[in-house]
């Protein structure tokens, strides 16, 4: 099975819109979880245009958790600060094939 983060990375790339996409969610495995970056990215890339994207990716199911994690999170107002685009990207099956949808919280 395919998780949501690696359906993400492919449709980044496959988009061509995004020349740099970087993995940067980390499994600890002395405290057994994985761990975001500043506790709420999974995905960082570039776009062609310069901007900088975070990427917090689930299942279409968590979205309003993850939009409640990253509304909370006390790193999300010097990301907004710093232009960042921040997204969430819940995917789920849709007439047997893979949709997504996206939240912007920038």
């Amino acid at each position: 099975m395919v998780s949501p983060t690696q359906r993400t990375l492919k449709r980044l790339k496959e988009s061509g819109e995004y020349p740099l996409v970087q993995v940067v969610e980390k499994w600890n495995p002395w405290a057994k979880i994985r761990q975001d970056l500043f506790g709420i990215i999974d995905i960082l890339a570039i776009d062609i245009k310069g901007n900088t994207i975070g990427l917090q990716v689930t299942s279409y199911s968590n979205i309003s958790s993850r939009v409640r994690k990253i509304t909370e999170s006390p790193a999300t107002p010097f990301l907004r600060d710093a232009d960042w685009l921040i997204l969430v990207e819940g995917w789920h099956k849709k007439d047997n094939h893979w949709v997504s949808r996206i939240v912007d919280l920038s």
